[in-house]
């Protein structure tokens, strides 16, 4: 299907507003005393009967050498155009994050989540700042959605999201059996991760491998599978309008929504509907209830946890398990399934899902708030039904991909104050081997190359968490190198680190404490058997007390890594992983 056969989804008008706009003016011309900020706007370049009109700032996520985010300055122009139009003074800024891709398997990728700190912090500062009666956000990247929503909760302006959309999916050129692909089939820089691992076995040759980094990524957009997660969730908690989460960046749906945001914000105004009044305890719920129908990342339990606890809404970490219990996991989306973020798209995208929850369960609250002024249900009213009988993207009831979801909690000695697993099923349940042991990347990659890693082991990646990393990285260098080595399913992953959404496999990560702080993992050795049960939720360290308070003894702590800088406030001040790793 081509751009321009693509089916245009019919996003809700905005309810009507009770007040007059003309009343609403912006917080620089309600001070009389303001002449100053008055006059420098105006050698801004605004004509004078601007600044009687609401001033929206426009935040794009912005930078260029980014898929995910190189587009958004472009989406941002669109929007101030819509301020125009809208009788709205759009004014853009930019704030900056890190491409996941990019810095993976580096110690660029350090840098990552703090990244979503930063996000929120220069939002909320702009628009107290500069006294703006509005945002737009526009985010790409994964640590992107949280941080703009962070700041949105903070400020409390009205605000909407506009996701900069998922990337179109690449095609392989050459039949390549060691990836179990054939020519003209889909492909994406998750798999281009997991080619490493085949390369690197010598399963793939180099020049297979090379085809393949060149025709991964088409074009602008976010990864195309289950990292489109955080979008989900914010259009799912009502503060991006239907359908944003899905559409690709490329699609004209895209512009035509930059376009339209600034008429739903105008309602905004007029309702004075903020940020604060539409977000609820409850519509995390229902955001933590798709994420596991969709397959959804273990990042949106980090993140989500910081992000209520911005909004001052009670969340635990023991809520997603509430949750995945009683959720079925229905989407077939990769880096576990078969489709991208695309294909939800062609057959309905987040509002389709939530529509059919409504409809068969009483899973979702559809009377949750959003942005278009309207309730969740009343948005998806019009939403295209799933059909099953020509589509197996998103899976019936019936038939689900799993009967619970797939984002399970584990505790035991190995991980006293919880970990993070993510267990599709197609892993299996229970994994028991022995450990194997890297306090820092690169050795594993040498390890891999030369065989040393086999089947049965517990690959065990400490000093990875937000204070010993620092920052938290993602695993999807190493996640991916094992799928393409054939290791997937032979080995499991336990990380005081995290996972990127393209990561898939037997994968714990989030472990707490982590062990810059001292906790178990820290003490674990090669050759330690250890046992991870998704059934009874556990993951245990088969070592006695006595072994283990002997090598505690002799464990001493590290000093930090990073001695100025971001890297080292956020490693300073950063809370644990179990409460979402938050600063503020």
């Amino acid at each position: 299907m081509s751009d321009g056969d693509v089916q245009i989804h019919s996003i809700p008008k905005p309810a009507e507003g009770g007040a007059v706009l003309n009343k609403i003016s912006s917080q620089l011309t309600q001070d009389k005393r303001r002449g100053g900020a008055q006059s420098m706007m105006l050698g801004a370049g605004l004509e004078v009967d601007d600044l009687a009109k609401p001033q929206i700032g426009i935040s794009p996520v912005w930078w260029e050498g980014n898929p995910c985010n190189t587009h958004l300055l472009d989406l941002a122009k669109h929007v101030k155009q819509g301020c125009t139009n809208e009788g709205l003074v759009g004014l853009m800024y930019s704030t900056v994050g890190v491409s996941d891709g990019i810095t993976m398997g580096t110690d660029a990728m350090c840098y990552s989540l703090p990244s979503r700190d930063l996000i929120a912090d220069s939002i909320e500062l702009l628009t107290m700042a500069q006294y703006h009666d509005g945002n737009v956000s526009i985010p790409g990247c994964d640590k992107n959605m949280p941080g703009v929503f962070m700041a949105a909760v903070r400020h409390n302006r009205p605000t909407i999201f506009i996701y900069g959309g998922t990337i179109q999916p690449g095609v392989w050129h050459d039949d390549c059996p060691a990836m179990n692909a054939k020519k003209g089939d889909q492909t994406n820089i998750g798999d281009v991760y997991e080619s490493y691992g085949a390369y690197a076995t010598g399963k793939m040759t180099e020049e297979q491998r090379l085809d393949h980094v060149l025709h991964a990524c088409p074009g602008p957009g976010a990864c195309g599978g289950i990292a489109n997660t955080m979008s989900s969730v914010l259009e799912v908690i009502g503060l991006s309008l239907p359908y944003s989460a899905s559409i690709p960046a490329t699609y004209p749906e895209k512009v035509q929504e930059c376009l339209k945001v600034p008429k739903y914000l105008k309602r905004l105004l007029e309702l004075d509907l903020k940020p604060r009044d539409i977000v609820t305890r409850q519509s995390f719920f229902n955001a933590m209830t798709v994420v596991n129908a969709i397959g959804g990342s273990t990042n949106a339990v980090l993140h989500m946890l910081a992000m209520a606890r911005a909004a001052d809404i009670d969340l635990s970490i023991d809520d997603f398990q509430m949750i995945k219990d009683r959720t079925p996991y229905l989407a077939d989306l990769k880096p576990s399934g078969k489709y991208n973020m695309e294909d939800l798209h062609k057959v309905g995208g987040i509002p389709a899902v939530i529509k059919y929850l409504l409809k068969h369960t009483n899973l979702i609250d559809g009377t949750q708030m959003t942005v278009t002024g309207k309730t969740l249900a009343e948005n998806v009213a019009d939403a295209a039904d799933l059909e099953f009988d020509n589509q197996d993207v998103v899976r019936p009831l019936s038939n689900p991909i799993k009967a619970t979801g797939h984002l399970t909690i584990l505790r035991g000695n190995l991980a006293p104050d919880t970990a993070v697993a993510k267990i599709t099923g197609k892993e299996g349940l229970r994994f028991e081997g022995v450990a194997k042991c890297f306090d820092s990347i690169p050795p594993f990659f040498t390890a891999l190359e030369r065989g040393e890693i086999t089947a049965g082991m517990v690959l065990i990646f400490r000093y990875q968490g937000p204070k010993g990393g620092p920052g938290m990285p993602e695993m999807l260098g190493q996640t991916a190198a094992l799928m393409g080595a054939g290791l997937g399913g032979k080995t499991a992953l336990v990380t005081d680190g995290r996972f990127s959404g393209a990561s898939r496999g037997f994968i714990i990560g989030h472990v707490v404490p982590e062990a810059f702080v001292g906790g178990p993992i820290a003490l674990v050795e090669d050759g330690d058997k250890i046992v991870i049960d998704a059934e009874t939720r556990a993951i245990d360290w088969l070592v006695s007390d006595e072994e283990i308070a002997r090598r505690r003894a002799l464990w001493k702590p590290r000093e930090y890594r990073i001695k100025r800088g971001v890297l080292y406030r956020y490693a300073r001040d950063v809370a644990p992983a179990n409460f979402g790793a938050y600063l503020d």
